[in-house]
């Protein structure tokens, strides 16, 4: 199996297991009153399951971008940007004085 698709794979995995610890602290927190509406239903499940895979699909790609992102080369150059100038000179402006003062 290819690196990236391994890579992937374990990502969205661990995407998903956040997820379940996420519903599992909205559930335990009661947060809107959430752990009564699934509980009272007869769809309560289906709900259940919808929130977990929809949070899981949220936070799979938040995990693999991350991912991905934290393997990029540091720069190793100045970190202090290109400089425009080197040295800043003022320039001279000449103004004749109004006639008849």
């Amino acid at each position: 199996m290819p690196k990236l698709i391994r890579l992937y794979i374990t990502q969205v995995a661990w995407g998903f297991a956040i997820s379940a610890v996420f519903v599992g602290v909205l559930l335990a927190f009661n947060v809107a009153n959430l752990r009564s509406l699934i509980t009272g239903s007869d769809i309560g499940l289906v709900a259940l399951l919808m929130i977990w895979f929809m949070n899981g699909i949220v936070f799979a790609g938040v995990q693999f971008a991350y991912k991905i992102m934290s393997m990029a080369e540091k720069p190793g150059g100045p970190r202090r940007g290109s400089p425009v100038v080197h040295s800043f000179e003022p320039a001279v402006v000449r103004r004749d004085a109004p006639a008849g003062k």
